[in-house]
């Protein structure tokens, strides 16, 4: 059974997971579709079928992370800087796990693959 694509987004500047981020999860290449896409939970995931695999296959990924608008909701001296950041990945084995922890503040954030 493939790994999955899952997501752990904290808002750091505050020390909270980032409940209620929209998130995208979408297969790229030669034509974009979207595999899924919500609001992060109470612990900061996304409750989806692709975290357990369901339509991962080998190829080129993005995930679209909506900050500015979480940041504007949640904090109402919420200046802007960061909108959307977009992370694009490839996938060559799909059994595997892809783990993607997300810190992030107003100003800047950190995003990688993690275990």
């Amino acid at each position: 059974m493939p790994g999955g694509i899952s997501i752990h987004a904290v808002d750091v500047a505050h020390g909270r997971p980032a409940q209620g981020l929209a998130v995208e999860i979408a297969i790229t290449g030669v034509k974009r579709h979207a595999i899924a896409a919500g609001k992060l939970d109470a612990h900061g995931g996304l409750d989806h079928p692709v975290t357990a695999g369901e339509g991962i296959v080998a190829g080129e990924y993005e995930v679209v992370f909506r900050v500015g608008d979480y940041l504007r909701r949640q904090h109402s001296d919420h200046a802007g800087f960061l909108e959307v950041i977009v992370f694009r990945f490839t996938i060559e084995r799909p059994e595997e796990h892809f783990h993607l922890p997300l810190k992030f503040t107003a100003w800047g954030y950190s995003l990688f693959r993690g275990s």
